[in-house]
């Protein structure tokens, strides 16, 4: 779901990857493959060697980069056709809004089929399994803190109401026991009240989001290259071609930055007098900060909150038991084992 509205904003295409007969699963399954591969080079002191032979796993990363870069390229050469002729025409409005066709327009000609290859990709790495992490460890979090759930559930009903009078818009009557058509009129009816602005009303759900992110940040350590030599204000000396490495999943955790309840899940933390409050990025680091902070931060928000809005407000989930969630300390935070539950409606 994730890499289906990265690659919608990033390239203008709709891959399906929640439909297995699409096409596009190709370039979805390759993704795939080709992040597990390089991930593991970390662990993999022999990556190297199996790259200059062609062996294993660098084999595998070759033919998977090899239909990325097809997809990709097919995609590029596509949009500058589409926007040379919308120009030609006089039809610029037709132009999509995606990042593609921005940095090609921007571009105009010096920018070559890579750069632009390379920019789109860096934002579907960058945003596609941190968003997807996240929402896992979220819903992770809200279902096993069931006053956080119903106080969530309560937000998400309220907003629903007040919104829908507000619009003057009638929600389908439905409850446990109406067939599953009237239910799916409800959450699409409900998911139409979603938009940038409405959303900014949910505070406890940015709260509950925010407070997962403290504890479980998509990406838990940030290894940083020296460029020069330099003194750290502590006065740590690091030299050139050296690593600095700062952990977010550490200093999330830290009692010393969040009290002596720092490991507990308290959204109510990021209220003051009842008012959402934001905390430095310097001390909640799970998008960076300064002149680095992390690009797609609002749109991650945005993408968040519209997907946890919507299952919050219409499903309660339930562990299925026996099941081990355990992280997997990688490059990305995700889950060992995945997530497996089993899900109730809501009414």
């Amino acid at each position: 779901m994730t890499l289906d509205s990265i690659c919608k904003v990033g390239f203008g295409v709709e891959i399906g990857t929640l439909n297995p007969n699409s096409p596009n699963n190709s370039f979805a399954k390759a993704f795939d493959t080709a992040n597990i591969i390089v991930t593991l080079r970390f662990i993999d002191p022999l990556w190297k060697i199996k790259k200059i032979l062609n062996l294993g796993s660098e084999a595998q990363l070759d033919k998977s980069m090899k239909i990325i870069d097809d997809f990709t390229y097919s995609v590029i050469r596509t949009r500058k056709a589409e926007i040379e002729d919308a120009k030609k025409n006089g039809q610029q409005n037709q132009i999509k809004n995606d990042i593609l066709s921005r940095f090609i327009e921007l571009g105009e000609n010096n920018a070559s089929d890579k750069s632009l290859r390379d920019v789109v990709l860096n934002f579907v790495i960058a945003g596609r399994d941190t968003t997807a992490t996240t929402l896992s460890w979220a819903i992770y979090m809200v279902m096993t803190h069931s006053h956080v759930a119903e106080k969530l559930y309560l937000e998400l009903k309220t907003f629903e109401e007040n919104q829908a009078k507000e619009e003057n818009v009638t929600l389908p009557q439905c409850d446990d026991n109406d067939d599953p058509e009237l239910f799916n009129q409800r959450v699409v009816q409900f998911s139409k009240l979603l938009n940038k602005d409405s959303l900014e009303r949910l505070h406890y759900l940015h709260a509950v989001i925010t407070e997962t992110l403290r504890l479980y940040p998509a990406v838990p350590q940030d290894p940083k290259g020296v460029m020069d030599d330099d003194v750290l204000p502590d006065g740590t000396k690091i030299k050139a071609g050296g690593m600095v490495t700062y952990v977010p999943y550490s200093m999330g955790r830290m009692e010393y930055n969040w009290g002596p309840n720092a490991a507990s899940f308290i959204p109510e933390r990021w209220f003051k007098d009842g008012v959402l409050k934001n905390e430095s990025p310097f001390k909640f680091t799970a998008f960076q900060a300064g002149p680095r902070i992390c690009l797609g931060k609002d749109s991650a928000y945005l993408q968040m909150r519209m997907v946890l809005a919507i299952l919050c407000r219409f499903y309660k989930f339930n562990l299925v038991p026996g099941h081990p969630v355990k992280y997997r300390m990688m490059t990305i935070l995700s889950m060992a084992h995945g997530l497996k539950l089993t899900i109730e409606k809501r009414s």
